[in-house]
């Protein structure tokens, strides 16, 4: 993992804030954003999240990623300022619910018609540090997904990173992140188990630098064990039209549309997933990082190569069963009524060839495609280190039904 800051860019970003009337840190803000943003083995579509702390005192404000913003294409607007006072008042709440910490979200707004921040925005906060980062590399998850890793990050990391068991995202996981801050003062990251890395600093260059430290030892750590994780990968075998077509047929007039995308993807690292004998268990474990099972659901299809088209129609037939039990699950032991999402998968793995991202359009289907190309080399790695271990699937259900993140895919 290698730095990609340049400090001409740099320079114009923050030229180009300050003639727009705009903090020159805010200009960096959007720079750096963009340079995590852009690189798939840190952050993918629309995952993680960033903010720069402007001002002192009473006037201070806190520009946040909003929700529904990609931090490879961010601009300033995608960066909404909040009053900083505000939310620091929220460190003697003991307990909030969703809906509360968003409508206080949304009155510290500065502008009103701004993008909702982050439901990460307290954690953010809380971070004694101006600029903070947080991503999803590809490298923390395979060892995020690993069970008692706490004297893992220790060692590797000296300290810099504090361990934070995991919590569901939203208020909990903020109150939870600032106690660990507080006992740990020095900590410069804050690892977050089966989640992802959050990284700070007084500069947008230092906390994305440590970001990419950090990723890279978690790369070095994974190669002193053999393990080769490699950056994404082009897909190099062609799709079965036949397999295609069948699916798509299969799917038409169900809950992605009349003529829902497929997008194929065979890499050697989804080869060798989809080619495992363990590949209905482990790929049924859950997600790679929490908020991902709103764009893949909880698991996804396997067919084999040679399937009929009845086959399919009974895969499924299964898989909805399958979704339905997992709901039914879940569901009555929820604060609030659930009401259940649809029971189509957003992905299908075709045992030894490689798999379909799904979606009503091609967007959707590039990022279940590109989800999963990523899970691939996460879930080999992870296993070729010890045992992929993702959330449980309690806590998967209450990512997948939760009112903010489905709020986000509104």
């Amino acid at each position: 993992m290698q730095s990609r800051w340049n400090d001409d860019d740099a320079a114009r970003f923050a030229r180009e804030a300050e003639a727009q009337g705009q903090s020159a840190a805010l200009g960096l803000r959007v720079y750096s954003s963009r340079l995590i943003g852009g690189d798939p083995d840190l952050v993918l579509h629309g995952g993680g999240n960033t903010s720069v702390k402007i001002g002192s005192g009473a006037d201070a404000v806190i520009h946040i990623k909003g929700s529904g913003w990609d931090l490879g294409a961010i601009e300033a607007p995608g960066l909404p300022a909040v009053r900083l006072e505000t939310l620091l008042a929220a460190r003697g709440v003991a307990r909030m619910s969703d809906d509360r910490m968003v409508a206080m979200l949304r009155g510290a707004l500065l502008e009103p018609k701004a993008p909702t921040p982050s439901v990460e925005a307290l954690l953010h906060a809380y971070a004694p540090h101006a600029f903070v980062d947080h991503g999803h590399a590809t490298a923390v998850l395979a060892l995020a997904d690993q069970p008692g890793m706490e004297p893992t990050v220790a060692d590797l990391f000296g300290g810099e990173v504090a361990f934070v068991p995991y919590v569901m995202p939203g208020f909990a996981l903020s109150q939870a992140c600032d106690r660990v801050m507080r006992d740990n003062p020095g900590c410069k990251g804050l690892w977050l188990e089966q989640h992802g890395l959050f990284t700070f600093g007084a500069t947008a260059r230092e906390s994305y630098e440590r970001m990419i430290d950090y990723t890279g030892r978690a790369e070095a750590h994974l190669a002193d064990r053999g393990i080769a994780l490699p950056g994404p990968e082009a897909d190099d075998a062609p799709a079965d039209p036949a397999l295609a077509g069948m699916l798509a047929r299969a799917l038409s007039g169900g809950a992605l549309g009349d003529d829902p995308a497929l997008d194929w993807r065979s890499t050697p690292s989804i080869r060798a997933l989809v080619s495992r004998d363990d590949l209905s268990e482990i790929v049924h474990r859950g997600t790679a990082t929490p908020d991902h099972v709103i764009r893949l659901k909880p698991f996804p299809m396997i067919v084999a190569p040679d399937i009929s088209e009845a086959g399919i129609a009974a895969a499924l037939d299964a898989y909805g069963a399958r979704y339905r039990a997992y709901f039914e699950r879940h569901a009555p032991h929820a604060e609030e009524e659930k009401i259940m999402l649809d029971p189509l998968p957003r992905a299908v793995l075709v045992e030894g060839q490689g798999l379909f991202g799904l979606g009503r359009d091609g967007k959707a289907a590039r990022i279940a495609g590109d989800l999963w190309e990523q899970t691939a080399r996460i879930v080999l790695a992870a296993e070729a280190y010890g045992r992929f271990t993702p959330i449980a699937e309690r806590d998967l259900f209450d990512m997948e039904y939760w009112s903010l993140e489905q709020a986000k895919l509104r």
